[in-house]
């Protein structure tokens, strides 16, 4: 992520780096990302994500990845979220089909 443009880094709790050490602990340093077989990455977790985007800074609700699969998760959300905002007009029927 580029911390240089996002606000996110501001709205994390003061206790944020706590929180990041029980997270990591508790998946053992560990991906907790599942392959499509269903098991397990086995890939040591460098980062601790928001299960659900946003501000709820739960233990319940965080999990610790890969690299990889942050990186992979926060783009699909961010793919998403740019499909949700889109301000595109509807498209025009054809002039064949005016009636």
């Amino acid at each position: 992520m580029t911390w240089d443009t996002s606000d996110r880094a501001e709205r994390l709790p003061d206790n944020w780096q706590a929180l990041r050490t029980i997270v990591l602990s508790r998946a053992a340093g560990r991906c907790e990302a599942r392959q499509r077989n269903g098991q397990r990455c086995r890939d040591r977790a460098t980062d601790v994500d928001h299960i659900d985007p946003g501000d709820n800074h739960q233990l319940d609700n965080l999990q610790a990845l890969c690299a990889w699969h942050h990186a992979r998760k926060s783009s699909a959300e961010g793919n998403a979220a740019r499909r949700r905002h889109t301000n595109k007009r509807p498209p025009e029927p054809h002039p064949g089909l005016i009636k």
